[in-house]
Formats: structure tokens, sequence, C-alpha cells
């Protein structure tokens, strides 16, 4: 059962992974076993994503297929669970409704066992600020690909300042137009050129 679990995820295969987590359940399988299960397929995934085997696309319903497997077994787990690594928020800059790389990077956390917040794109200073209080996470990754959004970076930087809320969350911002520089300018606490170089990057802050 723990097997089919796994491939269903690692295959995308969103319509099944519901009854055969029940059915894993009912027949008295450890919710924790089939979160590594499930974990287990997005690792595979990944494999063939680096081998050139599978593309975005597939990156993106095998996330799809391991939350909605989270959301029958979620309420059995409880949140030091599924949050093991750390919990990272992930979001868009207003303006910007690029979110290939963002989703990437919450595929390959999930993936490495963190909790992963979307927010989503064309989100608000004020949004940002709202979830960081409502969730507290480790890391808030902030993501623009375009020029035009990367300043609502700074913004949302100083809210959080003015809120007292960097004493337990750090930052980190990526992005097409982004580089180390603007990072070191706005006071960001970290940056990253890519997904792989952004999960890197998160593991050292939390282990800090």
């Amino acid at each position: 059962m723990l097997k089919s679990i796994t491939e269903a995820v690692r295959d995308g295969n969103t319509y099944d992974i519901e009854e055969l987590i029940q059915a894993g359940l009912d027949a008295g399988e450890k919710p924790f076993d089939i979160l590594q299960a499930m974990m287990k397929g997005l690792e595979q995934c990944g494999d063939k994503f680096e081998n050139g085997e599978f593309f975005l696309p597939e990156l993106i319903i095998a996330g799809d297929t391991f939350n909605n497997g989270i959301a029958i077994i979620k309420p059995q787990l409880g949140q030091a669970t599924l949050g093991q690594a750390g919990k990272v928020i992930l979001g868009t800059v207003s303006g910007d409704v690029h979110d290939i790389g963002k989703n990437l990077v919450g595929f390959l956390l999930k993936s490495s066992g963190f909790e992963v917040i979307d927010i989503g794109t064309d989100v608000s200073t004020e949004s940002f600020v709202a979830a960081v209080k409502k969730h507290e996470p480790d890391i808030l990754g902030i993501s623009a690909l375009l020029t035009t959004t990367m300043l609502s970076m700074g913004e949302i930087i100083i809210a959080l300042d003015e809120e007292n809320l960097r004493n337990k969350t750090k930052v980190i911002i990526g992005g097409g137009p982004v580089s180390a520089r603007f990072a070191e300018e706005i006071n960001a606490d970290a940056y990253a050129s890519d997904a792989a170089e952004g999960i890197r990057k998160i593991r050292t802050m939390i282990a800090n």
C-alpha cells in the first residue's frame, strides 16, 4: 500500500491519492509512514526532473497530489510532524503573477520535510505581513520576476521590521531581476539565484 502511495505522488495521480491513503489508514498504516511514503514520491519525482525524465508540469501535478494527500492525513499527524524540518511561507510580490520558480522551490521544500505555506502571486505587502503574523514561519521566501515589481520586496521587509517580525522570521528573496547586491540593499537575510540554491540556503538559515 505504501509503495502505491509513493508511486501515486511520483506520477501525479491526483484522482486516486485520497482513496489510496484512506485505504492505507483503514488497513492500519501509521499516518507518519504514509507521510514518508508521500515524501518519497516527491523525491523520486524530483530525481526524474533532474535527470530530464520529468518536466515542470510533472513537478506541479506531483505537488498537487501531495497536497491532496496531506489534506487526508494532516488531522492525524499534528503540526510538529508536518513541519519537522521547518516552516516556510512563499509568495510573489504585488503586481507579479509569475509562480514557476516559487512552485519549484515549494516542491523541493516539501520533499525535504518542510511545511510550506504558499500564499500565491500578486501578494500585497499587507498580506505578506498578515501571513507572517498568522503562521510564524522560520523563513519567508519572496519572489519577483519583474524589475517593476521587485522594489516591493524592500517595502515588505520594512513593514516586517516595523511590526518587529524579523526576530523569528528570516527573509530570502529570488527571481530573475534580483541579485545578491539588491538583497543586501534591502536588508534581506539571503538571496538565491535558483531553486536548488534556495533550498540549500534555507536549510542553512534554519540550522543557524
